[in-house]
């Protein structure tokens, strides 16, 4: 193994998560499973074993005692993340804060109380599950997009500071996948908004998209892959479509891309 053989996996209780989880310790890593919904217990899976604990990723303190719990670690998979839609006039501003709390602020807080422990080793590794919507925006879910968008620039700072210390960073960008993330994406769509017709129509969209979507362990798979190199990339989108997706930004012009994207939402 490139790391030492020690992961937390966040939002490891569900959907990509949970999937990462078990197949790094079928591969025979030690995967601390951290997510406010799981159920603490310890089990051996493959070669490896999943240690679960209850942890929220924008709670310090929550974070903080579960340090206390963890002595050797070398990798993070920050998994955790839900989804808001609606669009960016009505989407009620606490809940894009809340957007971003999760998604965004999360794994800042978790990086900010675990980097000391990676930075103990020769290499570490931290894998971001990002979205293709971080790299293009999707509409009606403008603060979902914003969001990735805002991690995916963290990311790669971190990977330019911390590169000294042997710590790299990863972001993985997956696109439709078929998970629970769909269910339990929160809706706002105004009776009265006048984009009510369009933003239904999109979002149902996107459902279809979604359920039809790639397995998540294609993504637990990328990630695995990406911690078997000594030199990973700093972005992966997750399919060969998706390479080519983002391709087109570069090479067309923005109000196309933007006219493509419409048609298909």
């Amino acid at each position: 193994m490139i790391y030492k053989p020690y992961v937390l996996v966040t939002g490891a209780s569900s959907g990509i998560g949970k999937v990462t989880a078990r197949l790094f310790a079928e591969n025979g890593y030690t995967v601390y499973a951290v997510s406010r919904s799981i159920e603490e217990k310890t089990e051996d899976i493959g070669k490896g074993k999943i240690i679960s604990y209850k942890a929220d990723v924008t709670d310090e303190s929550s974070l903080r005692e579960l340090r206390e719990r963890i002595d050797e670690l070398s990798i993070i998979i920050h998994a955790a993340g839900f989804g808001i839609a609606g669009s960016a006039e009505d989407m009620p501003i606490e809940e894009a804060r809340r957007q971003m709390d999760v998604n965004y602020f999360g794994p800042m807080l978790v990086n900010h109380v675990f980097l000391p422990l990676l930075r103990r080793n020769e290499r570490s590794l931290v894998i971001f599950i990002s979205s293709i919507a971080g790299r293009v925006p999707i509409p009606f879910q403008s603060h979902y997009s914003s969001s990735k968008y805002a991690l995916e620039a963290y990311a790669e700072s971190l990977d330019m500071e911390a590169c000294g210390f042997g710590l790299r960073t990863v972001l993985l960008e997956p696109g439709d996948t078929k998970t629970g993330f769909t269910s339990k994406r929160k809706k706002f769509i105004p009776s009265d908004s006048p984009y009510r017709s369009k933003a239904e129509k999109a979002i149902a969209r996107m459902e279809h998209d979604e359920m039809n979507g790639k397995d998540p362990d294609t993504v637990a798979r990328a990630a695995l892959k990406v911690a078997s190199k000594k030199n990973p990339p700093v972005r992966k989108p997750i399919g060969f479509e998706y390479s080519l997706l983002m391709i087109l930004p570069r090479i067309l012009p923005q109000k196309l891309v933007h006219r493509i994207l419409r048609s298909m939402y």
